[in-house]
């Protein structure tokens, strides 16, 4: 039995939207002023967690878990234990988040993430909030007909990923109407295909003439503004979603359980995680499992060529545009490579091809509440503080492209985390010599996404710098191969044993040839473009489903 939260209750990182609960956020998705939702205290487990836990199923470590952010009062146990249970029995892996050994010398781990329906390490997150949304509508809907009924409108924005999974998760769900808008041109041709070639009346797809950060600002215009807020209730399904993290949270637990079994992990072992992440969101539920007790000794950052998160580490800046010089200097090198006009870079790693890390700024915010204050102060005004240098930062990057932080706040951030940053030559090279490497004691050689191998190659780098053969690197594997064929191509094409055919799944086989559905939206319409859309279509789904036979 789980160890229930009483009242768990959520804030704001801007320093409002206090004393929310978790229907609150998980609806909402966004505060009123700007900020994201974190819970008010990050819980503790039970103190026999490690051998209460080590041997529960997947499902049952997640209840456990979620137990302790979601109180039975808002979700009855045996509810909460049907929606974990629907969300992850749609995994084609009875394990639902296998790991896998790839160099037993080095201790080398793969935690695979893609075994959900859109082969994406964010069907964790989303078949889960997908079923959420579906609860608690069916439950505030209770007894109401036609313009009574709560209608829920999710507006997301993806580089890739997000997108299917969110659409996968709420297609076909009643009083729900899905907007899930994508940079043109800039996600791969099976992402692109997995979207659009859903026909469900209540899915959207609007292709944005420009960047992911573009369509992420959308997203947060659209939450901003009062006029479509007084007549439609918005709901994210991005990670700024609060129940994203929380879903990720359980996989940190889980990888860790499966490795302490194996015989190569001693007394003395150690462990670090290693994340590719773009958005910050995956890493920041691996930052979350540390806080309530996993024992990671490190988080390692592995960024691609857009590398803001990296260079944060490196200088305590937190800047849009690149910086030209060293890194003592305090600026990442371009390789030679000049950076798009809107700072992004096109990488064969699309879905971390993200210039602002939205996620950023939930651990911002922890970080001046640990450096800013002191134990003795009062909760609320510590809290408060924390919010006040959190705004300010974020205004400072709005306004003026970047901002930096005192040497406490990144020796704070260093504590817990590491960086790596990975070029396109490099993630190729470990696409290959890792399919060369496990030939030999895997059945066929392993092939590793563009984002997994980004991990890797990170993995590789940190374990040169521990230098000890007793830490064990878990290296989180975000996609199927197959979601990202010009690169897998690139790296393996002529390679003995490597086969295209025999990577791609059943599931996929034909996906490209079937009929779309998509609007395209010019990035000069703005925000207030889509605003347009998004009412025209809620107001024509719900037309519809008042003439629909009872």
């Amino acid at each position: 039995m789980a160890s229930y939260t009483a009242s768990q209750r959520y804030l704001s990182t801007r320093g409002g939207s206090y004393n929310l609960s978790f229907e609150d956020v998980v609806l909402k998705g966004l505060a009123s002023d700007g900020g994201l939702f974190i819970p008010e205290e990050i819980p503790s487990p039970p103190s026999d967690w490690a051998s209460r836990w080590q041997n529960l199923p997947f499902e049952e470590l997640a209840y456990e878990i979620f137990s302790l952010y979601v109180s039975p009062a808002e979700i009855p146990f045996a509810d909460l234990k049907d929606i974990i249970h629907r969300s992850y029995s749609t995994f084609r892996t009875k394990d639902v988040t296998p790991t896998v050994t790839l160099d037993k010398e080095k201790n080398i781990h793969l935690l695979e993430l893609f075994h959900g329906p859109t082969f994406a390490f964010k069907d964790v997150a989303l078949q889960f909030l997908g079923n959420l949304f579906q609860y608690f509508l069916a439950r505030r809907n209770q007894g109401k007909a036609g313009r009574d009924r709560e209608h829920l409108t999710v507006i997301g924005a993806t580089s890739g990923d997000t997108g299917s999974a969110a659409i996968y998760g709420l297609r076909g769900k009643k009083d729900v109407s899905v907007f899930i808008m994508h940079p043109s041109g800039k996600v791969s041709p099976i992402q692109e295909a997995q979207m659009t070639t859903v026909m469900d009346a209540n899915v959207h797809n609007l292709a944005v003439d420009g960047t992911f950060d573009d369509c992420q600002d959308f997203v947060k215009a659209l939450f901003a503004d009062p006029e479509i807020n007084k007549t439609h209730r918005l709901a994210a399904v991005n990670s700024i979603n609060w129940a994203r993290i929380l879903a990720q949270i359980t996989y940190y637990f889980y990888s860790y359980f499966n490795l302490i079994c194996q015989p190569s992990f001693l007394p003395a072992s150690t462990v670090r995680f290693v994340v590719p992440t773009g958005n910050f969101g995956d890493i920041l539920a691996g930052y979350f499992a540390k806080r309530m007790g996993l024992p990671a000794e490190k988080l390692v950052i592995a960024t691609n060529e857009n590398d803001i998160l990296h260079r944060f580490w490196q200088s305590g800046r937190y800047e849009k545009k690149r910086v030209h010089g060293t890194a003592a200097e305090g600026g990442i090198p371009e390789d030679g490579v000049k950076a798009h006009e809107d700072g992004v870079k096109e990488t064969l790693s699309p879905a971390m091809d993200i210039l602002v890390s939205s996620n950023f700024e939930r651990l911002l915010w922890f970080l001046a509440y640990q450096v800013y204050s002191s134990e003795s102060d009062a909760t609320e005004k510590r809290r408060a503080t924390a919010g006040e240098h959190v705004r300010s930062w974020l205004n400072d990057l709005r306004s003026k492209g970047g901002f930096g932080v005192d040497a406490d706040i990144l020796k704070a951030a260093q504590v817990d985390f590491e960086s790596e940053r990975v070029t396109d030559e490099e993630t190729l090279a470990t696409i290959k010599s890792v399919f060369t490497m496990t030939a030999g004691h895997l059945s066929h050689g392993y092939i590793l996404d563009p984002h997994s191998a980004i991990g890797i190659t990170a993995a590789y780098r940190s374990a040169e710098r521990a230098q000890s053969s007793s830490t064990h690197h878990i290296s989180l594997a975000t996609a199927h191969p197959a979601k990202f064929s010009n690169a897998v191509e690139a790296a393996l094409h002529g390679e003995s044993g490597y086969s295209w055919s025999e990577v791609l799944p059943q599931e996929m086989q034909g996906l490209e040839d079937k009929p779309r559905r998509v609007s395209h939206v010019q990035k000069s319409s703005g925000w207030q473009g889509v605003r347009k859309i998004v009412i025209a279509e809620v107001e024509a789904e719900r037309q519809a489903a008042e003439k629909a036979p009872k």
